[in-house]
């Protein structure tokens, strides 16, 4: 969704699922709950609002698909871009909490998918206590129990095994 700044209200306005149906680019993430509040100071544009998606992932641990829900509060401030900027700028500590918006136009869109990704775990599992992948045979040790040996470890590392059973016998 497309905002034209110069055309919110003085006194803001509220942006709910229904004027943002698809705000994603990946069409198999959905948003479930939406309830902005888009708010003009001079010409700075506040957001401020709650966002629920659900989200397609894979198990890090043992590659299986699920879907999870995201949750994500956001509280941005927007500030219009300089028509005269060059590619080189010195940003100061208060530009690093301000983003931009060009030609009098604010995408919400953008925003959403950018908080939901930011609540996006960096190791996603399908469940807390996922035991992932057997490293001998590959098997899925959550769908059943692996009856797999486990390999012995590497005859490289042989010396480093004395050297330990050594030091551990004094």
């Amino acid at each position: 969704m497309i905002i034209r700044v110069s055309e919110i209200p003085e006194e803001g306005r509220t942006v709910g699922v229904e004027e943002c149906p698809h705000p994603f680019q990946d069409p198999r993430w959905a948003l479930e709950a939406l309830s902005l509040r888009v708010e003009r100071d001079k010409d700075n544009v506040l957001v401020q609002g709650r966002i629920k998606s659900r989200v397609p992932l894979t198990c890090s641990r043992c590659v299986e698909p699920f879907s999870m829900t995201v949750e994500a509060v956001t509280d941005a401030r927007f500030a219009p871009r300089s028509p005269g900027r060059g590619e080189e700028l010195e940003l100061s500590p208060e530009d690093l909490e301000v983003d931009f918006y060009a030609e009098d136009l604010l995408d919400l869109d953008r925003l959403i998918e950018t908080e939901t990704m930011l609540r996006l775990p960096m190791k996603p599992l399908c469940q807390e206590n996922c035991r992932g992948l057997c490293p001998v045979c590959g098997g899925n040790r959550n769908q059943s129990p692996c009856a797999c040996q486990a390999k012995f470890p590497d005859p490289r590392l042989e010396a480093l095994r004395i050297l330990s059973d050594r030091l551990h016998s004094r």
